[in-house]
């Protein structure tokens, strides 16, 4: 494998680790294996570090393809807790509110995810990566400022309750760039007539490439010392 002139690697992004911390790691171990001091890595697609699965990491010149791999549909396992939410609508912070469920049926459940089948308007979370003014929005919300985003036209190709044990309900959902997984559960606990957040999400595929695909960060590091590298010309 040549990775300055360009590798696509699938990832399966660990529990509390960030994008960033996963890219960070890569780099660190391919630079020390080919023996350089820099080399392009990055993403195609950020998780939570309370999110978990697919993330498709691209080096050297391959980089130039991240945005082609942006744009293909992604596929999440969500669980959702309803009746109450939070202020980043996941476990990040601490419930501050609470809400009745006692009204909710599962039919209820399913005829609510229908509504949001197809292109819907969402409003990113205030704890996200979105730039206000230049500035990102978890670094204002974080420092206690109000954050006000403008909703994003998004589109929801599927979405398919899996489980349905009231206060909890797990869902399926297939969608396109730039869905917040975290802000669809805020707005179905509220078209439920409660509150919501988000308590697991494993990205389960981005386009072809599903979890099945995917190498664990400590089996890549195993790998990669004992892989014979390509010289470049």
């Amino acid at each position: 494998m040549n990775f300055k002139e360009g590798e696509v690697l699938y990832f399966y992004k660990p529990l509390h680790w960030t994008s960033f911390n996963l890219v960070n790691r890569v780099r660190y171990h391919l630079c020390r294996k080919i023996k350089e001091k820099k080399l392009k890595v990055g993403h195609a697609g950020t998780l939570d570090p309370l999110a978990t699965g697919v993330m498709i990491i691209c080096t050297g010149k391959a980089t130039k393809r991240i945005e082609e791999f942006q744009y293909q549909t992604k596929e999440y396992i969500a669980t959702i807790q309803l009746g109450a939410t939070t202020p980043s609508y996941d476990l990040e912070h601490e419930i501050d509110a609470t809400y009745p469920t006692e009204h909710i049926t599962r039919e209820m459940v399913e005829n609510t995810l229908k509504q949001f089948i197809g292109e819907i308007q969402q409003i990113p979370p205030a704890f996200s990566a979105c730039k206000v003014d230049g500035t990102r929005a978890y670094d204002l919300a974080r420092k206690g400022k109000e954050v006000e985003l403008k909703p994003k036209l998004l589109v929801i190709d599927d979405i398919e309750l899996l489980e349905c044990n009231l206060p909890e309900i797990k869902v399926r959902v297939v969608c396109s760039k730039g869905t917040y997984i975290r802000a669809l559960a805020r707005d179905i606990g509220e078209a439920l007539n409660s509150g919501a957040h988000l308590t697991g999400l494993i990205r389960t595929r981005v386009g072809d490439v599903t979890l099945e695909n995917c190498v664990q960060f400590d089996d890549f590091v195993d790998w990669l010392d004992k892989l014979e590298i390509e010289e470049n010309n």
